[in-house]
């Protein structure tokens, strides 16, 4: 696409902890926006974002030359501060990142010499950067704001005010006292990797039952006014990978689990008992937002803000009307809030102040460039079915309802960490076995892990418990529908629900639309294309990789269908003997054909 050159070009870049990415934006307009570790195939990767740079000025029709401003989304003097006031030991003593963490102007000096840009470069402070994410992209003209995550410079939370095109910060709460550190560590108390399991801990909960919760509230205290503070002699933060101390072993009665173990029903219970914490002390920060700014709205940004349950409290029971999560509100989403802030400094100006309304922000591949790979590795199998949307939203709904499991690449890559219809696996949610057999055999992840669904938008109250949109699995709300629907239903009646519309989704709602025709049903389970530990597929060969490597039993790739058995012979076989990783003889055989 080519964005019009109206106002400045900003660049935001969020890198060097994890989750590095990049946005750019265009006359206060957000033209794309992507992940480091979509194109680098290494999770979570933090390093300054090179190619997602190069991609997103692809992207938006642009080149360097034409980029006014970059925009850093926190202020790495300050984090050094906080950094050698902790003395974190987690810093290597060798290598070519040794002092990376101890070094201030690293963020400058790579967007010069890696990124390749001499100009202007604006600094902005990491929980601004959150609440900016979510205030300049709600489409609010005012609003409360509240940022929430483990630790930016100093603050871990924080309270604001948007009015219009000013957004100021009003109160925090500083390290080490904070809500991310507190569930992280229970993550980790519970085997789980830190900064990357908290989602799993939110999904396990709901097979036990709070018995510990009173004891993880002596953790933390919640003030009548809503700040709070952990009581420090339970933690030890200068250890990322495991943050308790011995006391608070001795406190819960219950020693770590072994990474990988089997999880015993004390773990559930743990599990329910952080998260039944989590929601009592998120509900008290709304509540106070909404004391110290009396706006109908709430904007919320930062990684807690990701916990989906917690945030449907909020909605149900929190004292606004209307709630708006950024979709990628981990660190990623800072470069959005950073481009969106240098904006406001250079021009005075609020970006556009329309709702965010789609997270799928990366780049498209042209069918034509599928065709032409998929014919040059030798893929002879495949159906076209090149200006025949029709028949071929037909033969996937088909196999769908057979219950085929579905790989499905279309269109723009999502941003942000759900899989909202552009790189997705999709299954039909009736199917008894089918979030087992997923999980096991497709996503090759753990049993209890729930899948979400997505169902046309003017059908979701149907089916759900729900009266407003939810275009990016940002809550989760009751199952209510006629339908059976095993595999998208978690143990406690719950779903994690995107509402898909044809003006935002396009084909995709189309095909759930197809399905609904044929079956019955209008929802779809969707979830990320990727295998466990992997980032979200980003191009054709890393799709058809994922597809070779897993049970996948169909591949959609833009306007052509590769049924399993339809594979070359020799791939069938080398693919179901070895299952390989990126970087394997074999899985490189594959990128080099295609």
């Amino acid at each position: 696409m080519t964005a019009p050159l109206e106002g400045p070009v900003i660049v935001g870049i969020s890198a060097h902890f994890h989750d590095s990415a990049c946005a750019v934006m265009v006359g206060g307009r957000l033209i794309a926006a992507a992940h480091e570790e979509r194109f680098t195939r290494r999770k979570q990767d933090p390093d300054i974002p090179r190619e997602a740079f190069r991609h997103c000025l692809r992207e938006a029709g642009l080149t360097i030359a034409d980029v006014d401003c970059v925009a850093y989304y926190e202020d790495p003097a300050k984090k050094l501060d906080r950094q050698l006031w902790t003395a974190l030991p987690d810093v290597p003593e060798t290598g070519p990142h040794a002092l990376f963490r101890f070094d201030a102007d690293r963020p400058r000096r790579e967007i010069r010499e890696v990124l390749g840009f001499d100009g202007p470069v604006e600094i902005v402070e990491h929980h601004l950067s959150h609440a900016a994410s979510a205030y300049y992209y709600s489409g609010f003209e005012d609003s409360a704001v509240l940022t929430v995550d483990a630790v930016g410079e100093w603050a871990t939370t924080t309270w604001g005010r948007g009015t219009g095109a000013d957004l100021d910060l009003l109160d925090e709460v500083e390290f080490p006292h904070s809500l991310g550190l507190l569930y992280s560590t229970i993550t980790g108390h519970l085997g789980f990797e830190v900064n990357e399991g908290e989602y799993k801990v939110m999904g396990l909960a709901p097979y036990g039952v709070p018995r510990y919760a009173d004891r993880v509230r002596e953790l933390i205290d919640v003030t009548d006014d809503g700040k709070f503070s952990l009581d420090l002699s339970y933690f030890d933060f200068r250890n990322p990978a495991c943050m308790g101390s011995e006391r608070l072993t001795e406190l819960l009665g219950l020693p770590a689990r072994v990474p990988e173990s089997e999880i015993e029903q004390a773990h559930c219970d743990l599990a329910r008992s952080i998260q039944t914490v989590t929601e009592e002390t998120l509900l008290a920060l709304a509540h106070r937002a909404r004391r110290l700014v009396p706006s109908d709205n709430l904007c919320m940004a930062g990684g807690v803000a990701l916990n989906v349950v917690a945030v449907r409290r909020i909605v149900e029971e929190g004292p606004f009307r209307d709630v708006f999560v950024q979709p990628a509100a981990g660190d990623a989403g800072g470069s959005l809030g950073a481009a969106a802030v240098a904006h406001r400094r250079l021009t005075g100006q609020r970006p556009s102040s329309e709702r965010m309304r789609t997270a799928l922000l990366g780049g498209a591949v042209p069918p034509s460039d599928v065709a032409r790979k998929l014919r040059a590795a030798g893929t002879d199998g495949f159906l076209d079915f090149t200006d025949r949307e029709p028949e071929l939203l037909a033969a996937v709904a088909e196999r769908l309802a057979a219950g085929k499991v579905i790989g499905w690449l279309h269109g723009r890559m999502e941003f942000g960490p759900r899989a909202l219809g552009g790189r997705s696996i999709l299954a039909d949610p009736r199917g008894a076995d089918t979030r087992d057999r997923i999980n096991a055999s497709v996503k090759m992840r753990e049993g209890f892990r729930p899948f979400a669904p997505a169902v046309l938008a003017e059908r979701a109250a149907e089916h759900f418990r729900l009266d407003h949109e939810s275009p990016f699995m940002l809550e989760t709300c009751e199952v209510v529908s006629p339908l059976d629907l095993p595999a998208i239903t978690h143990v406690d009646r719950s779903a994690r629900v995107q509402t898909v519309t044809e003006e935002a989704n396009g084909r995709f709602y189309r095909l759930i639309k197809a399905f609904d025709e044929r079956t019955g049903c209008p929802i779809l389970l969707n979830t990320s294309f990727n295998l466990r530990g992997e980032p979200i597929v980003w191009t054709p060969e890393d799709a058809l990789l994922c597809f070779l490597r897993s049970a996948i039993d169909c591949l959609v790739l833009e306007d052509f269908v590769i049924d399993r058995e339809a594979l070359p012979e020799v791939w069938r076989t080398w693919f179901e003997n070895t299952r390989p990783s990126r970087g394997s003889a074999v899985s490189d055989t594959v990128y080099t054909l295609l």
